[in-house]
């Protein structure tokens, strides 16, 4: 059988045993630098840019360009004429398979042998950019998007397919052969790629609620029996719980703090190391039902300065969505932007579709962006250096979240106060204490390689993102904030924000029952000082909220109403205890209106002292959230976008 019958534009045909390979000589990092050509011998000078100019597809002035480029990032010569609209993808894989003496696979004239592709394993195609396409008497065929890496990896190949030749294809080409051959294979890595004990989806909502009610049904039967003993039992919980965590609060923000004063000493002694080889990124943003903000997406991410033909801007769709998918097709997408439908399924979770289109993408570092974000254009420069500088353990950057429309109304000054605090004082304090950082959902930066150890998201945890950087610290990893700023819109209408919260809160209930399903293999992962933080955070917050309203009733004795406890309370005690809810407003208060020291947040100081209206609601999510277990507990409540961004952020 000959080659050309399946597709290729130039008949080679070459049959066992395999020629020894020609080498081909080309400039550092450009195609074909230093490999062996796979089947046949091709001339030294044949390499992709004299190729390109002679067909006619670049110029000369073009050429150079591209190649001062590829000097300095280090980059395929041909994904720089492609990110910079230099040539098209036809023109670059004509010249590739001439440069490599081979062809073009022609997708038309048939689809990959599913059985060649089950010897090879569909993680390892997609990892390698090899395609077993069939098998053309005793050689197999392999389409491959980096022929210049074709090399590396034929050996592997071969023990499992006997000899091979190599075909030339375009990414975007094998990943649709493999998607059309493999679907379901792909959608159910998605869905169980993190180890099961450490996931959620074996979660038994029978037991949970069974356990529920048995609380349940005992604290009722306290609060009738024997009222008092158990009201003091449960606010001395609630208690305890709110004055550690109020500590660690504190903590973290004299930590951070100290650190900030340590920076701005030494700023000017150590400026910050340039890298030069600058790490290929893959932006991942996850779309449901947005085909307003889309337009407005890919303008936003297109102010990111970093350079395109080290860019990947994955804009991850289900595949049911067709208004969002009809939005984009309008949008006139870059080269470096492009749409990954995630095939159906029952399971409709973001980070089902961040594993989905994690085996697709292209770059050594992974960033997540919400569909609303506008990151700060030096912010991947920023994540380049961070990660150059950090250690082998630092696998995870969070960046800063802000909020673009704080002055919309009430709900959201107080959601940007809020954020404020946790992400600027908090969050980066915890960090520099050693303890758990539970991520954020967006500005999120992970090395691929250790994301992919860790089997990525957990793809039934509604909050996946504070899971994984608890999955993070028990396998020995460091997450890291870093002070560059994404602007986003605060959700500012009151029941989107409590649907938005509980489910924040039914992931921090999932995560933590997950994780201490074996309480002494946790101790032992992360030690009694990040166990420790573990229970603040996660239990901690449940309890603060779910158990609020006990906290609340002490409020009813400052407006002259009597209290189940004022007659048990001595003077002093109850002094005490004004003094320690003193002491905690005090410690709340100051920690938020530190937080706004930028010149933009400023205004907010004075609406802080409100957040004693606006928590209130939290414990109305928090109760949603945990009946939302008992009903649905893979249910996510989307949160819906675009509807004070625009005027605000054209301002910005």
């Amino acid at each position: 059988m000959a080659l050309a019958e399946i597709g290729f534009h130039e008949i080679v045909s070459p049959a066992p045993p395999v020629p020894e390979p020609a080498h081909l000589t080309a400039p550092s990092g450009g195609e074909g630098a230093g490999l062996p050509s796979p089947a046949v011998s091709v001339s030294k000078g044949a390499l992709l840019g004299a190729i390109l100019l002679k067909r006619g597809a670049i110029g000369s002035s073009d050429l150079l360009r591209a190649l001062e480029l590829q000097r300095r990032q280090h980059s395929r010569l041909g994904d720089i004429l492609r990110a910079h609209g230099m040539a098209s993808e036809a023109e670059v894989m004509a010249a590739l398979a001439e440069q490599f003496g081979t062809g073009v696979i022609d997708q038309r004239q048939g689809r990959p042998d599913p059985r060649l592709i089950d010897l090879v394993g569909t993680r390892r195609c997609l990892k390698i950019g090899c395609l077993p396409w069939l098998r053309a008497g005793a050689v197999t065929v392999v389409a491959c998007s980096q022929p210049d890496h074709f090399a590396e990896h034929r050996e592997s190949l071969e023990q499992v397919l006997g000899p091979v030749a190599m075909a030339v294809i375009s990414e975007e080409r094998l990943h649709a052969a493999l998607i059309a051959s493999r679907r379901n294979t792909l959608r159910l890595m998605a869905e169980t790629c993190v180890a099961a004990e450490e996931s959620c989806r074996a979660w038994d909502g029978r037991r949970f609620s069974w356990i529920i009610g048995f609380m349940g049904a005992a604290m009722l039967a306290g609060l009738i029996f024997a009222t008092l003993p158990t009201f003091f039992v449960l606010f001395g919980i609630v208690l305890a719980f709110q004055g550690a965590g109020n500590v660690m609060k504190l903590a973290a923000t004299v930590t951070q703090l100290m650190a900030r004063r340590r920076a701005a000493r030494g700023r000017d002694h150590k400026p910050p190391e340039s890298v030069v080889r600058k790490p290929h990124i893959s932006i991942m943003v996850p779309l449901y039902c947005e085909p307003d903000i889309a337009p407005r997406l890919v303008k936003r991410l297109g102010a990111i300065a970093y350079p395109r033909e080290l860019l990947d801007v994955m804009l991850v769709v289900e595949e049911h969505d067709h208004v969002t998918r009809q939005a984009l097709a309008r949008a006139a997408l870059p080269h470096w932007m492009r749409v990954i439908p995630v095939p159906d399924s029952a399971l409709r979770t973001k980070p089902r579709a961040l594993n989905y289109a994690l085996n697709l993408a292209r770059g050594s570092v992974i960033g997540v962006y919400d569909a609303e974000d506008a990151p700060a254009p030096d912010q991947l420069h920023r994540v380049a250096e961070r990660f150059a500088q950090g250690g082998p353990d630092l696998a995870c950057l969070q960046g800063v979240l802000d909020y673009v429309n704080p002055q919309t109304n009430w709900l959201s000054r107080c959601f940007t106060i809020e954020y404020a605090a946790w992400f600027r004082l908090i969050l980066p304090g915890l960090a520099r204490m050693g303890l758990v950082v539970p991520l954020g959902g967006t500005t999120l930066f992970f090395r691929r390689d250790l994301l992919e150890e860790l089997g990525g998201w957990d793809a039934h945890n509604v909050t996946e993102d504070a899971d994984l950087g608890l999955r993070l610290a028990r396998h020995g990893y460091r997450t890291e904030l870093f002070d560059s700023v994404t602007m986003e819109e605060a959700n500012c209408r009151v029941w989107p924000w409590i649907k938005q919260r509980s489910r924040w809160l039914k992931g921090y209930a999932m995560t933590y029952a997950v994780h201490m399903r074996d309480p002494v293999l946790l101790w032992r992962q992360l030690g009694a000082w990040r166990f420790c933080g573990v229970q603040l955070l996660f239990l901690g917050t449940l309890v603060q909220f779910l158990f609020a309203p006990i906290l609340w009733s002490f409020w009813l004795m400052l407006v002259g109403f009597g209290h189940p406890l004022a007659d048990l309370l001595s003077s002093k005690a109850g002094v005490a205890l004004a003094l320690m809810f003193l002491l905690t407003e005090i410690v709340s208060m100051t920690i938020n209106i530190v937080a706004l020291n930028a010149p933009r947040h400023r205004f907010l100081r004075p609406w802080v002292v409100s957040l004693h209206l606006y928590f209130p609601l939290a414990a109305v999510a928090a109760w949603k959230g945990i009946w939302e277990m008992l009903s649905s507990p893979f249910y996510w409540d989307k949160t819906a976008h675009g509807f004070h961004d625009g005027e605000a952020f054209a301002a910005h």
